[in-house]
C-alpha cells in the first residue's frame, strides 16, 4: 500500500471502529437460519428453542428469519445427522444436550461432540425422578427397595438412552444393587409425552430435567422424589430432598444445554454466533423465561464452553463404562 495513503485508510477506519482484518472477516446470516432440535414439538426443549428463536429475532440480534426445525428420532441422532449433513454452512445451529456425546460414547453414532462447533451453553440443571401424587412410591428409598425385590416392577419414561436422565435413573438402580439393564425403560419423543403417560397410568415414573418437571408439579399432576443435585434447590423444588439426602451418593453429571455450529465453519462465523447468543442472553425476553429457573441460569462461550464439555464428556464416559453402556474406545 502507497504510505501516503495508508494513513488516512487506517484513520477512517479507526473513526468507524473497526479494523482492516475486522472488516475483511466479519460475517452475518445471509438467509434463513434453522435451529435443529433433537425432539419433537410441544416439549420442553421445544420450548426453549423457540424462546431462543423469539429472543434473538425480537430484539433483532438476528436479522435474517429464524426457524425451528424438529427432527425427532433414532435416539436424538436424526438431528445431528441433518447438521453433518449441512456442513460448513453457518445457517444452522443445532440445541442439543449431553445425548450430542453420551451417543458418542454409547455406540449410536460416530460423530463426536468434538465434530461440532460448539457456540454456547445457555443453561445447566439437574434430574429428577417424579411420580404420580398417589403413587404408593413414597420416595427414592421405596422406589430402590421395590427395584432390587424386582427390577420390572416399575417402568420408567426417558426422552433418550444414555443421556443425562437415564445415567442418574441407571445409578440409582446401580445403588440399589440392580444391573441397570434390568430396568424397564420406555423412550419417549418429549418428556410432556413421558409425564402424561404417568397421569394415564401407562408408567410409573420419569426420569428427566428439572424443568421439564416444573410444569407438571405446580398443576399437582406430578410428585418429585428426588434431585439428583449437590445440594437442595430454590423456589418449587426446595422441599424435594437430594439423592445425598436420602442416602445415596453417586457421581453427578449435570443436564446441560448448549448450541453448537455446523461442522467446519469459519472462526469468524463462530465469532458471530458467540455474540449473537451472549447478547441473548442479556435480554428481558430471556431473563423472564419461566421455563429456566433461576437454578439453571448459566452462559458460557468459547474456550470456557469448550473447557466444561471436556470435562462433562469424560464424566460421562467413566460413567458409563462403569454401568456398561460404553461402546466407543
Amino acid at each position: 500500500m502507497n504510505t501516503r495513503l495508508a494513513m488516512p485508510v487506517l484513520a477512517v477506519l479507526a473513526l468507524l471502529g473497526t479494523s482492516p482484518s475486522q472488516g475483511q472477516s466479519g460475517w452475518k446470516p445471509s438467509k434463513p437460519v434453522e435451529i435443529i432440535l433433537p425432539t419433537a414439538a410441544g416439549g420442553a426443549n421445544d420450548n426453549m428453542a423457540r424462546l431462543i428463536q423469539k429472543a434473538l429475532q425480537d430484539n433483532k440480534i438476528v436479522q435474517s428469519p429464524l426457524v425451528v426445525m424438529n427432527k425427532a428420532g433414532g435416539n436424538q441422532t436424526l438431528a445431528a445427522t441433518y447438521l453433518r449433513q449441512n456442513a460448513k454452512d453457518p445457517h444452522y445451529l443445532l440445541y442439543s444436550t449431553s445425548t450430542v456425546f453420551t451417543s458418542h460414547i454409547t455406540g449410536l453414532v460416530a460423530q463426536n461432540y468434538t465434530d461440532l462447533a460448539p457456540i454456547a451453553l445457555l443453561m445447566t440443571e439437574y434430574s429428577v425422578f417424579s411420580v404420580r401424587p398417589d403413587s404408593p412410591i413414597k420416595g427414592v428409598k421405596d422406589l430402590m427397595a421395590r427395584l432390587k425385590a424386582d427390577p420390572q416392577s416399575v417402568s420408567f419414561g426417558v426422552v433418550s438412552l444414555g443421556g443425562s436422565n437415564h445415567i442418574a435413573l441407571s445409578q440409582v438402580a446401580r445403588a440399589a444393587g440392580v444391573n441397570p439393564r434390568q430396568l424397564r425403560v420406555v423412550v419417549f419423543k418429549t418428556n410432556v409425552e413421558s409425564y402424561l403417560g404417568v397421569a394415564g397410568g401407562h408408567i410409573h415414573a420419569v426420569a428427566s430435567s428439572a424443568s421439564a418437571a416444573m410444569p407438571f408439579l405446580q398443576q399437582g399432576t406430578a410428585r418429585v422424589l428426588a434431585i439428583a443435585a449437590p445440594q437442595r434447590q430454590t423456589g418449587a423444588l426446595a422441599s424435594v430432598p437430594t439423592l445425598r439426602n436420602e442416602g445415596v451418593d453417586i457421581p453427578l453429571t449435570t443436564n446441560w444445554r448448549g448450541v453448537f455450529g455446523a461442522p467446519g465453519i469459519t472462526p469468524a462465523q463462530v465469532a458471530f454466533w458467540e455474540d449473537a447468543f451472549s447478547r441473548m442472553v442479556a435480554t428481558e425476553d430471556w431473563k423472564k423465561a419461566q421455563e429456566l429457573g433461576e437454578h439453571g441460569r448459566r452462559f458460557l462461550a468459547g474456550r470456557d464452553f469448550q473447557k466444561f464439555l471436556d470435562i462433562e464428556y469424560q464424566v460421562s464416559r467413566t460413567v458409563l463404562t462403569e454401568l456398561g453402556y460404553a461402546k466407543q474406545p
